[in-house]
């Protein structure tokens, strides 16, 4: 029979990276848009108003947050796996949610507004970091609502979720 504490750790670590990972991608986020901190590929990421692809997005997530991950490996097997698991959903639905916004916001229906469509339609350097959800921008203040959805992005409306640049 399966052992119950080690379940539960590894649900309980996987909700609190998965929440973590939006924190960090929060913060990460909002600093690039301090004064003279706005790295170069991403000040050409707002030039151009693109992401570069869900897959690729994913990998620089990964990439950037592995050494994070391995820590909790010491705590148990459970709570590694836990945690890695919660940051890598988050990566991945974040990765989406970020290729989804540029390409087809309308399909975010978890948020009310997507924040990271309107943080680029309206050059919003102060306002509406977040990526994957909204969370942060409310708990800090940065959170704006705007009219986002004109007429004519209505009839741009894509059926599918799927329909995205994935490389």
């Amino acid at each position: 029979m399966i052992e119950l504490l080690p379940v539960w750790l590894g649900i309980g670590c996987f909700a609190i990276a998965f929440v973590a990972a939006s924190l960090v991608e929060y913060w990460v986020h909002r600093l690039m848009h301090k004064p003279l901190r706005l790295g170069e590929r991403h000040r050409d990421h707002h030039r151009r108003n693109e992401a570069q692809g869900v897959v690729w997005e994913f990998l620089d997530y990964i990439k950037s947050t592995i050494v994070l991950l391995v820590p909790m490996f010491f705590v148990s097997l459970p709570a590694g796996i836990g945690w890695s698991l919660g940051a890598v959903v988050y990566a991945a639905f974040s990765s989406y949610a970020h290729q989804l916004q540029h390409e087809n916001p309308t399909k975010c229906f978890w948020m009310k507004m997507p924040v990271h469509y309107v943080h680029h339609k309206y050059n919003m350097w102060h306002h509406n970091f977040g990526l994957g959800v909204d969370w942060w921008d409310h708990v800090f203040g940065t959170y704006k609502l705007v009219e986002w959805l004109t007429d004519e992005e209505q009839t741009q409306v894509r059926d599918s979720y799927l329909e995205l640049k994935w490389w």
